[in-house]
């Protein structure tokens, strides 16, 4: 089992690397050109500035009983494909049975952003997020 992660906007990757450190796990972590970022732990793939080019580079590399962490629903349906668990930076996990419904939650938002309507945004970030991440994690890549 590896960790990849969605790193571009990633706000648990401290945790992330902690955690993989005290299980012995491998750490992949997918940046695109515009940002940096440097860990002595994790791998950082760096790919080419583009919509979704991160994204397909890091499913090109899940395998079967992988752990994703990313916040992007499409990537998130990826990986799921390809058996991998996958977890939100905020600790909630996706699966088969919530997938759809979220999938179907974004193409609804993303209709309302076209017609021009009033979308909001994502709550401030706490540390009951990380918190609740942590809990999550740690459940996700012991089971």
């Amino acid at each position: 089992m590896k960790i990849l992660v969605d790193a571009d906007a990633c706000p648990v990757k401290d945790i992330i690397i902690k955690i993989a450190k005290e299980n012995n796990l491998k750490v992949l972590m997918f940046i695109d050109e515009s940002h940096v970022l440097k860990s002595d732990y994790a791998e950082v793939i760096q790919v080419a500035k583009g919509p979704d080019v991160a994204d397909f580079r890091l499913v090109n590399q899940v395998e079967d009983g992988d752990v994703v962490v990313s916040s992007d629903y499409g990537l998130a349906s990826m990986a799921l494909a390809k058996k991998a668990r996958v977890i939100t930076f905020n600790g909630k996990i996706l699966n088969e049975y919530n997938i759809d419904a979220l999938m179907m939650q974004r193409h609804m938002v993303k209709k309302n952003v076209r017609a021009g309507k009033r979308v909001r945004g994502p709550k401030k970030r706490t540390s009951v997020d990380d918190a609740h991440f942590e809990k999550n994690f740690k459940i996700l890549i012991n089971s």
